[in-house]
């Protein structure tokens, strides 16, 4: 009896120290946390280069719409028979302010917006105003900035038979973000 009394002893003894050897095992360790605010990303369409100009038109007898581009190099690259085409293009420049580095993704926020004719123009029956630009192009679709970067856009212009006579406008928005 004694004999037992002693393994068992012995066994809750080892038993024990297996539990405490368990216990004595546990560990830890620190990893640093971190968050990085990134500089203010900004993009401004330069003073003095800030217009998607198709030049002048003057209709030959168009009798469907028809399309005009002006390329991001701002040079038009093309004037449909029956319309005439002159004046002077030009392709807007954008200057993006960012993290030096770090890639930029540049869009065209609407894929068309309207050019109308100014507010309390009256435009006779049978005449249209307004015109669609459409199609833009980027002279960049993303930059990784490097502290001197710009990009333009082109588009094309859609002109409708019976044009009203006049100088028509609109907006175009682009937007920058970091990738």
């Amino acid at each position: 009896m004694k004999s037992i009394l002693r393994t068992a002893a012995a066994g809750l003894a080892l038993a024990s120290f297996g539990v405490a050897s368990a216990a004595s095992a546990a560990t830890s360790d620190e990893a640093q946390v971190t968050a990085e605010i990134l500089t203010a990303l900004s993009v401004d369409v330069r003073t003095g280069d800030d217009t998607l100009d198709f030049g002048t038109m003057a209709d030959g007898g168009i009798t469907a719409a028809t399309d005009v581009t002006v390329n991001t190099a701002g040079n038009r690259v093309s004037c449909p028979a029956l319309l005439q085409c002159g004046g002077t293009t030009n392709a807007p420049t954008f200057d993006i302010t960012g993290l030096v580095g770090l890639p930029v993704n540049i869009t065209v926020r609407n894929a068309t917006e309207s050019l109308n004719l100014p507010v309390g123009t009256a435009v006779p029956p049978g005449f249209a105003g307004s015109m669609t630009v459409k199609n833009f192009t980027r002279s960049a679709a993303s930059i990784t900035l490097d502290g001197t970067d710009s990009f333009t856009v082109g588009g094309t212009l859609t002109v409708n038979p019976n044009q009203y006579p006049g100088v028509y406008s609109g907006t175009l928005t682009v937007d920058v973000a970091y990738n």
